[in-house]
């Protein structure tokens, strides 16, 4: 399997820090999450159903009319691969590695690309894949741009596949208002914004015959019964959303100028990560790590993604921790 963000208990054990001591900055998940009330029993005690009003709220929030819950979206990354003849696959790069992995295990052909060669590989391909905004450099896209590609792999039986993951605090630049449209699917869940990763929670939006083959291939009960209860409630809390939007907004701005008042070359991200690309990725990530603070690092480019840090000490141990490093580093020959 790919490495991911959130290796913490690896972490606390790779540096004698024990788990409770650290920060956890890897994931991109909103550390002030939408606030989990207590279950009724019976959400537990019986199997979950599928007229419990989950598509219904879900439809509402993206204004979509069809969608399928799905066992957060990675479920949804692994089985649309399988529905499709091996074909020529471009990947945006670089990005969410699920992605590339998903469709080359499927046996297609992947091709990752970099933004300026999107344009001219739509004409070849018969699946894009893009992460909008993109993880982890916070790329984004104008609309008319992406229905555009849509409607030129469309032409030819192709797919458009976005994911979604990180839009849900600029909801104005998702495409989730176009699903129907031929060869378009977006991908979303509840595990960023909302902070509700464990809760495994998300959504597949396409056209109905495309859910339905879907549908299939994951079976009933794709989504347990607390997962459903709490999406559909989270959802519907139309107050909480606009007020984390506003949050977001504040906090990843704080967050980029925190990193750049320290040297670090922050280069895009959206309001709860920051992208820093740099060679020196490997000495931060192990030096931060040392004090206790996780980070993500990629290797192709080098680079680091910071999350929110979430609470003030939180934030003042990050400031006091980058001063350090940064010392370090002058210190080094």
């Amino acid at each position: 399997m790919l490495e991911h963000g959130g290796g913490l208990r690896a972490a606390a054990e790779q540096y004698r820090i024990p788990l409770n001591d650290w920060l956890d900055l890897s994931t991109g998940i909103n550390p002030q999450a939408w606030p989990v009330p207590t279950l009724p029993a019976t959400v537990w005690q019986r199997l979950p159903e599928a007229d419990d009003g989950l598509e219904a709220v879900a439809a509402d929030y993206y204004g979509a009319p069809h969608l399928l819950p799905t066992a957060g979206s990675q479920a949804a990354i692994q089985a649309l691969p399988q529905l499709r003849s091996p074909g020529r696959v471009g990947v945006l790069h670089p990005s969410y590695a699920e992605h590339a992995h998903a469709w080359q295990q499927g046996g297609h052909t992947v091709e990752p690309l970099s933004i300026e060669r999107l344009e001219r590989a739509v004409e070849h391909l018969d699946t894009l894949v893009l992460v909008h905004p993109n993880n982890p450099t916070g790329v984004r896209f104008p609309l008319d741009t992406l229905l555009d590609w849509r409607a030129r792999l469309a032409n030819h039986g192709g797919w458009l596949v976005v994911d979604e993951a990180f839009i849900d605090a600029t909801p104005a630049d998702s495409l989730a208002p176009h699903i129907g449209l031929p060869g378009l699917i977006v991908l979303r869940s509840l595990g960023k914004f909302f902070g509700l990763a464990g809760a495994r929670v998300g959504f597949t939006l396409a056209e109905p015959a495309l859910l339905e083959v879907l549908r299939e291939r994951l079976g009933p009960w794709a989504v347990s019964g607390p997962g459903r209860w709490v999406a559909r409630h989270a959802l519907a809390d139309r107050n909480w959303q606009n007020q984390t939007r506003c949050q977001l907004t504040r906090t990843g701005n704080r967050l980029a100028d925190l990193l750049k008042r320290q040297g670090l070359p922050v280069a895009g991200g959206v309001g709860l990560f920051q992208w820093v690309p740099m060679v020196e990725a490997p000495f931060w990530q192990e030096a931060l790590a040392r004090r206790g603070i996780l980070t993500r690092r990629f290797t192709d480019p080098p680079g680091l993604r910071f999350g929110l840090p979430g609470l003030e000490s939180a934030w003042r141990r990050l400031e006091l921790a980058l001063v350090g490093v940064r010392a370090e580093r002058l210190q080094l020959p």
